[in-house]
């Protein structure tokens, strides 16, 4: 069990975690929310030793192995390869494999003493076993599966660690640390760089994680079918509710409420005392009374409400001119950054009026550039790139807000872009983008990138257009803010075109979605759920025609094929063909006999077949029950209950159960099939040499 007790912690005259007191229990997922700010990455910190406490303490168990992604790596220190520094993931591994190979070369030496070689093999099979047990044989293969699913191209498993971007350094630490499989996993942001089929492949992956889950993210999507609990970390304080996201979304309003409720009647009491001791203390008849009354007033502890805010900040989009029925065109459009290789490749679509376009796919698909080339950014290599009529466009992407004047203030910036706004429409708009106050004239100058990119994005919306292009627009954006632009966006009457690795916010502004692969781009005219439908009949459909994948091992196990037919290849009740002698004159066996010595053979082999046969059915027979329990908890914790009741932990120690119960059936069903395959071919050769 973690616990965090009366744990303080400042960052100069700034309280950032005021005597925080909270307990983390084995098996519990915990998402950790709050505004940007609020102290939840200093917890996590904290947690991993990288900081200290100014008071209170921090208590986990020692004995568990720890997992916690770096945000900042020494890239330039790795020497190894992509494969070879995720498949690096626990030391202890290299250690017992050092210690077997020195066990291994006393072994062999000589003049070495029974006694000590009983001792030696000893230890030996106990490393061994470790060894197995952390998953030393599994590692590699474990490491490749996980690379791919986080997006990483084969072809650059063997790639040097540091030739990679930092964004796909941080992917191949989130697949280090997934690999060493920590029975504490912490995670701060995970989703940073990711694409959309990774998120969902860590979710999917996630699911199966048997041990402790703390993370820190505003992606919506991971906690709510990620997290048992949530922590609130607001205004220094640290809040605990016994469910996911959505449950503390529903929870914490009443949760308020409640409190007012209880403050506003202690104020009550307290104010009736103190009218009474005021009134009679000066009486010698009623002083006694007084100073009894004086005493339970000094008993009453104080109740403090925080004030929170109960709904997303409102985001008011201007009335945007009406467009043409065509909005845009791709015609057999391509694009080559070096002037050879297509990142996109004769693309035609067309994006209609009122059209909420999101375009998805692994990185590297080329949906940025996509993005540019409609925005006009970029000129195409070959093909035409047509805008509709009357289209007043805008595009925000991660890089545009570097074109800023950096001496201007918040408010001058946005004034500048929309003139003919109000202050107040200015200031609100602002505010829902964390600009709040005497924020609004702080110099462009002295923020962050993210704040600049919130900046940009915020004065994108205040003009009156009806083509928005956004490229990652929730980058940077705390959840409240992220619900705020979807409410907004999901309301526009324009038309969007918009890359995004939020699920939640895909699933609530889009109306199509565009699946980029190498080569082609598919559209699905239905929202994000739609294409999710599509994508899983077609998955089924090609398993059926046999042309299918089977899925990751941690999500399900795939069924082993059909055994072959328990009975003998030959046909039964009837009689083998006499093979004509090759020599005249020789003798050929009786029929009756014949049939009488195949019989006994049937009834020979069938006796030997029966043991085997009963293990493979018994073992199709639970692996078929496993899979149907297991496709029962990945909808229960798809679907958690709004109650909170879902116990997380016990079914995700469920999955592992069967899991390795599944393994483990699938190594007896070989076995057993593998021996009736033996016993048939064995079956035909005596029977083909009483027909000779």
């Amino acid at each position: 069990m973690i616990q965090f007790v009366n744990v303080s912690k400042n960052f100069g005259r700034q309280v950032v975690i005021q005597e925080a007191n909270f307990a983390i229990h084995d098996g519990e997922r915990v998402g950790f929310v709050g505004p940007n700010g609020a102290g939840k990455s200093t917890l996590l910190e904290m947690l991993a030793g990288r900081q200290q406490p100014d008071h209170g303490e921090i208590h986990f168990p020692s004995s568990q192995r720890f997992g916690y992604v770096r945000q900042q790596l020494n890239a330039h220190a790795v020497t190894a390869s992509l494969i070879d520094y995720t498949e690096d993931a626990l030391p202890e591994l290299h250690e017992i494999s050092h210690a077997l190979s020195e066990i291994e070369g006393k072994l062999a030496g000589e003049g070495i003493s029974g006694e000590e070689q009983g001792r030696l093999l000893k230890r030996m099979g106990d490393l061994q076993t470790r060894f197995e047990h952390l998953g030393g044989y599994a590692l590699r293969n474990r490491a490749e599966a996980t690379l791919s699913g986080l997006g990483f191209s084969e072809k650059r498993f063997d790639d040097p660690f540091r030739s990679f971007s930092g964004g796909w350094q941080i992917r191949a630490e989130l697949a280090r640390i997934l690999v060493a499989q920590p029975d504490i996993l912490v995670l701060d942001e995970p989703t940073n760089y990711l694409d959309v089929p990774a998120v969902e492949w860590l979710s999917d992956y996630l699911k199966g994680y048997a041990g402790t889950l703390l993370l820190v993210s505003h992606d919506r999507y991971l906690l709510n079918t990620l997290t048992n609990v949530t922590l609130e970390v607001m205004g220094g304080r640290v809040t605990r509710y016994p469910g996911n996201y959505a449950y503390y979304r529903q929870t914490r309003v009443a949760r308020h409420e409640q409190l007012v409720a209880q403050k506003e009647n202690l104020d009550r009491k307290k104010e009736q005392l103190q009218r009474f001791i005021d009134r009679f203390r000066a009486q010698a008849t009623k002083a006694a009374q007084a100073q009894s009354r004086q005493k339970q007033l000094d008993k009453l502890e104080e109740i403090e409400v925080q004030s929170i805010v109960d709904a997303a900040p409102v985001i008011r989009l201007p009335q945007p001119p009406r467009s043409g029925d065509e909005v845009l065109r791709l015609e057999e459009v391509g694009y080559a950054y070096d002037g050879v290789h297509d990142v996109i490749h004769q693309c035609s679509l067309r994006l209609e009026r009122g059209e909420h376009a999101a375009f998805v796919g692994l990185n590297g698909m080329g949906k940025t550039t996509l993005l540019r080339l409609m925005a006009g950014k970029f000129p195409p290599r070959y093909g035409r790139v047509v805008v509709g009529s009357n289209v007043l466009m805008g595009y925000q992407s991660q890089d545009y807000a570097e074109t800023m004047d950096p001496e201007a203030t918040i408010y001058e910036t946005a004034k500048s872009y929309a003139n003919d706004r109000s202050e107040a429409d200015i200031r609100a708009m602002m505010g829902s983008f964390g600009f709040h106050g005497e924020a609004v004239d702080k110099k462009v100058q002295v923020l962050s990138g993210g704040e600049k990119v919130r900046l940009g994005l915020a004065r994108l919306l205040l003009k009156p257009l009806n083509f928005l292009l956004l490229d990652e627009p929730t980058t940077h954006l705390d959840i409240h803010a992220r619900e705020a632009l979807q409410e907004a966006l999901s309301r526009y009457p324009g038309t969007i075109a918009l890359v995004s690795h939020d699920i939640e916010f895909v699933r609530g502004v889009a109306n199509s979605i565009y699946a980029m692969e190498p080569g082609k781009v598919t559209k699905y005219y239905g929202g994000y759920d739609y294409y999710h439908q599509k994508l899983a009949e077609a998955r089924a459909a090609a398993e059926a025609a046999g042309q299918g994948v089977a899925p990751p091992p941690q999500k399900t196990t795939p069924a082993p094929p059909a055994p072959k037919s328990s009975a003998p290849s030959s046909p039964k009740g009837e009689a083998p063909r006499e093979k004509k002698s090759a020599l005249a004159g020789e003798n050929r066996p009786n029929y009756r006999d014949q049939k009488r010595a195949e019989s006994q053979l049937r009834q020979s082999f069938g006796k030997l077949r029966r043991p085997y046969e009963k293990a493979v059915s018994e073992a199709e027979e639970r692996i078929a029950a496993l899979e149907a329990e297991q496709k029962e908890i990945y909808e229960k914790l798809n679907a958690p209950s709004a109650d909170g009741s879902t116990d997380f932990a016990a079914l995700n120690k469920r999955l592992a159960e069967i899991n390795q119960e599944s393994e483990n059936l699938t190594w007896k069903w070989e076995e057993a099939s593998t021996a009736l395959e033996k016993l048939d071919q064995e079956f035909q050769e005596r029977l083909e040499n009483l027909t000779l």
